[in-house]
């Protein structure tokens, strides 16, 4: 999965990988099978952090298909707003470019 500059900058964790990929499709809804497959992120780790994004209104539930529920960023919450605000920030300027790296030598 390549990193987007926002994963460059925010730092390469499950809850950016699932930031960045509801801001970049915050026009859709999505199951969590299509969520965890797109993000990056694996089953355990999606259903830990889920609930949080839930209870802090982040996203919202959209619909339902048979057995799925289907979720998308919740664009009214000033949380939200503010995310994508500096999610647009983040792609317009030329940081997030930064590759960090550090080696050990000796012993």
């Amino acid at each position: 999965m390549e990193r987007t500059k926002f994963i460059n900058y925010m730092g390469d964790t499950p809850v950016m990988r699932l930031f960045d990929f509801l801001i970049t499709g915050r026009d859709f809804d999505y199951s969590l099978s299509d969520i965890a497959r797109n993000s990056g992120v694996g089953w355990a780790t999606l259903y830990r952090i889920w609930p949080g994004f839930i209870e802090n209104k982040l996203v919202v539930n959209t619909r339902n298909i048979g057995n799925a529920k289907l979720f998308k960023l919740n664009s009214e919450s000033d949380v939200v707003q503010n995310l994508i605000k500096l999610y647009k920030s983040i792609l317009r300027s030329g940081v997030g470019l930064r590759d960090e790296r550090v080696s050990v030598v000796g012993n």
